[in-house]
């Protein structure tokens, strides 16, 4: 079977990772066959070997490059110090925002990360918990600033801090773009429901 992304190795490589997006989120890990993955590609099962020369190395890249990108669209979307937004309030809301419209866009890459955890090794799944403790520690140093300049009344940044990743992440369960909430909106409701949360103070 010829190739559908051509011979470049680049473009074959990411044919490979977005097909796996979307079978595992269809079928699941364990359920995905190599020889599934190389018929949506278009290769040869073997030529997959090249690439990634375990299947768990595939999910584990898929995994990392998912958590990678969110740390770097938060870095580019955090408001900078010089700003006003850049209090905690303005942070919050940016923190949210961004993490909303993110996972609205790769919602199939939000199941595999989310679901397939199970199915890492040890070592692998250090590696990730690591980058999302990472990005976790922006969304608590913002409620920690919060409650020491008085705009937020938290008992436990930690535990609100799951209980708004758990929230906004959870978006992509039910919004259809098709029905009558538009992703802004859903991004103004949630920002408002999580200053509540927060008990923040105008």
């Amino acid at each position: 079977m010829a190739r559908t992304t051509g011979s470049d190795g680049e473009k074959t490589e990411a044919a490979i990772r977005e097909a796996a997006v979307g079978l595992i989120a269809r079928l699941g890990f364990e359920a995905m066959s190599i020889r599934q993955l190389a018929g949506e590609v278009g290769v040869q099962a073997a030529a997959l070997y090249r690439y990634f020369p375990t299947k768990e190395e595939l999910l584990y890249t898929l995994m990392r490059e998912h958590m990678e990108d969110l740390i770097a669209s938060w870095e580019e979307a955090r408001p900078a110090a010089a700003l006003i937004d850049a209090a905690p309030a303005g942070r919050l809301a940016a923190f949210v925002e961004n993490h909303i419209r993110f996972h609205l866009s790769r919602r199939s890459a939000t199941h595999v990360s989310n679901l397939e955890l199970r199915s890492l090794s040890d070592e692998k799944l250090a590696s990730i918990l690591a980058l999302r403790a990472r990005y976790e520690d922006e969304l608590r140093a913002i409620l920690r600033d919060g409650v020491s300049t008085g705009q937020f009344q938290v008992e436990d940044v930690r535990l609100t801090a799951m209980a708004i990743i758990q929230m906004i992440t959870g978006v992509i369960v039910w919004f259809r773009p098709e029905e009558r909430l538009s992703a802004n909106q859903v991004a103004k409701t949630y920002h408002m429901m999580t200053m509540r949360l927060v008990g923040a103070r105008d």
